[in-house]
């Protein structure tokens, strides 16, 4: 081979190399970007939210969650929420802990995947009241009212023979910026009901939820959309303060 082959090979290397890397480096923004402001993928840690989303040991459900929510998107009464530990729920709600600080190449693969899993901090619960919402329960019916409207709720897991949806009596008014949330297994949900005495007062900060769920992903025998029941909430006033 002649040097003036050589010299004439060289560039179309270098530029093989230098396209591959803009390749990749384009795939690795793109999927940054979609996990932090669209779309984000969660398993379900436990079994909180059955028969809607399951998670016992070995059925472990994974969702989708719209980021835009709720920072362009307004939460809704019916919504299942992922959110960040407000402090102590974690615990009591049978996920696992808080896993160690992953190392770098664990980082990196989780900016690059943008369906990569993120549970360790996270929950999954239903939003039963908004800000300003008066929720009580239970009514002679065993249902639950949000701002004195009784509602059904056919996405409540309850064992047999209970028509109560709360086995515990509550009545609280949900404060500005704050959501009242719980679980779809009432029984099994360490939601909003059970931790009024952690720094959040069971409620959850609108800033600490990630965003709105909308479909079952995996496995494919489990694929749905995942619906918020607005025919539920349709008869709600709106909070006493806000009319």
């Amino acid at each position: 081979m002649t040097s003036t082959e050589e010299r004439t090979r060289r560039p179309g290397g270098r530029s093989f190399v230098r396209d591959l890397v803009v390749v990749v480096a384009l795939a690795v923004l793109a999927s940054f970007l979609i996990k932090t402001f669209l779309i984000q993928s969660f398993y379900i840690p436990s079994q909180s939210m059955e028969n809607t989303l399951l998670g016992d040991p070995g059925h472990h459900d994974r969702i989708l969650v719209d980021r835009l929510v709720p920072g362009a998107i307004p939460l809704q009464r019916g919504d299942v929420v992922v959110f960040e530990d407000p402090g102590g729920w974690l615990a009591r709600d049978g996920a696992p802990a808080p896993a160690r600080a992953p190392d770098p190449l664990q980082r990196l693969i989780g900016v690059v995947n943008p369906f990569g899993a993120d549970s360790d901090d996270h929950l999954v619960k239903r939003v039963i009241g908004l800000p300003g919402d008066r929720v009580a329960c239970c009514d002679a019916r065993g249902r639950m009212s949000v701002n004195g409207t009784p509602i059904d709720e056919p996405y409540v897991h309850l064992p047999p023979g209970v028509t109560a949806v709360s086995q515990d009596r509550f009545d609280v008014v949900v404060p500005p910026g704050r959501l009242w949330v719980m679980g779809d297994n009432r029984d099994e949900s360490a939601d909003s009901r059970y931790n009024r005495d952690t720094p959040s007062k069971g409620f959850v900060p609108v800033g600490d939820v990630t965003g709105r769920a909308f479909v079952v992903s995996w496995p494919v025998s489990r694929w749905s959309w995942l619906s918020s029941h607005p025919t539920t909430f349709a008869e709600v006033p709106a909070p006493v303060a806000a009319r």
